[in-house]
């Protein structure tokens, strides 16, 4: 492989395009002509505002957004996003819908009742460990808005269709499923999504928010924690992670310009996708955990007869170039994370090398 790289199936730091390093890398010492490292341009110089606004750009145009959206870059990741949204968009004596399908919907959940908002949980797949989505939720017309997880990392599960919310603007944590597929955002006040799993590296959050979302922010938070400090200034209020916001530049331009835009890789994660889950359905030495109509496209988790086993498969498949099949400490198996930039040459590598551990192990 070209620079010795294996197959890279983390969940999170995760892979990127390997043309985005490569341009990466050719910017490190001298971007642009600047005669400056990537990392040492000023954030207010001019470089860097063809940066950030191409960013912009690129994200409204992928995912077709109109000018009421604005897109914001926000440092502490999605995690900050779980009490920031409460914070500045569920005023006090109203209420939010949330729907619990794993992990990071919970901890959701518990940001906004630590800030004392009165929040409902309509629906939980927590009676059966997380392992469906659950469709049939009853949302409540006077929400503010409907808080969901449209992709579970963990649990391997996600949103195939989003819900139908009679108009109440749904909040989206879209961190590790953001800009795979296409779909409608007009039914989204906001989204975010940490950078780290499917648009670029850890450091920036990616926070797009309505106008009218914009209009519930209270004026008494400190300044750091609102949306409208960070829309009113294109995200230059204090200083940016700019080298994270630029490999989202790159991301984003491959993903527009080289792919050909979300119905082009959503093909793409799909086919990925299948090959993965003929081998679940096909036998019984691996076994999903996910309810076949909650599937991830993302991040396909399994098991396999024993915990012994589980071990041999991380171990053989480490050293047959094949990494970050490790499930999550909190739930253990395995769990292969196919995002946009995971290639389809890589996941049938992996395919073709559990053919052969089932043949040697089964």
């Amino acid at each position: 492989m070209k620079y010795n790289r294996i197959y890279n199936f983390n969940a999170g730091p995760a892979a990127l395009p390997l043309s985005v390093l490569e341009e990466a890398k050719e910017s490190f010492l001298n971007f642009a002509g600047t005669g400056m490292s990537i990392t040492e341009i000023s954030h207010r110089s001019k470089p860097f505002d063809e940066i950030i606004n191409d960013a912009v750009a690129r994200t409204k145009r992928l995912l077709r957004l109109d000018e009421s959206y604005n897109v914001l870059f926000l440092q502490g990741g999605a995690s900050l996003q779980f009490a920031m949204v409460p914070m500045n968009c569920l005023p006090d004596g109203k209420s939010a819908d949330y729907v619990e399908t794993g992990t990071w919907s919970t901890k959701a959940i518990k940001e906004a009742q630590v800030l004392g908002k009165n929040i409902n949980i309509v629906a939980s797949s927590k009676d059966k460990n997380f392992s469906y989505i659950p469709y049939d939720a009853k949302y409540n017309a006077e929400s503010v808005y409907v808080h969901i997880t449209s992709n579970n990392t963990i649990k391997g599960t996600q949103w195939s269709e989003f819900p139908d919310t009679k108009g109440v603007p749904i909040v989206a944590d879209m961190s590790s499923d953001i800009m795979s597929r296409p779909f409608d955002p007009k039914p989204f006040g906001i989204i975010y999504a940490g950078a780290q799993k499917n648009i670029g590296p850890a450091g920036v959050c990616m926070v797009i928010i309505r106008e009218d979302m914009l209009k519930l922010v209270p004026d008494n938070l400190p300044s750091m924690l609102k949306y409208t400090t960070f829309s009113s200034s294109n995200s230059l209020y204090n200083t940016p992670p700019c080298f994270s916001i630029y490999i989202i530049q790159l991301v984003l331009k491959w993903l527009e310009e080289t792919i050909g835009g979300l119905d082009k890789i959503e093909v793409i994660n799909k086919e990925k996708a299948k090959l993965l889950y003929d081998i679940f359905d096909s036998g019984n030495f691996y076994k999903g955990t996910a309810t076949p109509d909650s599937r991830s496209l993302m991040n396909i988790t399994f098991r396999l007869p024993s915990e012994e086993l589980e071990g041999k498969f991380i171990q053989e498949a480490t050293k047959n170039g094949l990494g970050g099949l490790k499930g999550h400490r909190s739930v253990g198996g395995c769990r292969a994370s196919i995002y946009n930039a995971t290639t389809l040459e890589g996941v049938k590598a992996l395919t073709d090398f559990m053919k052969i551990f089932e043949q040697n192990n089964g």
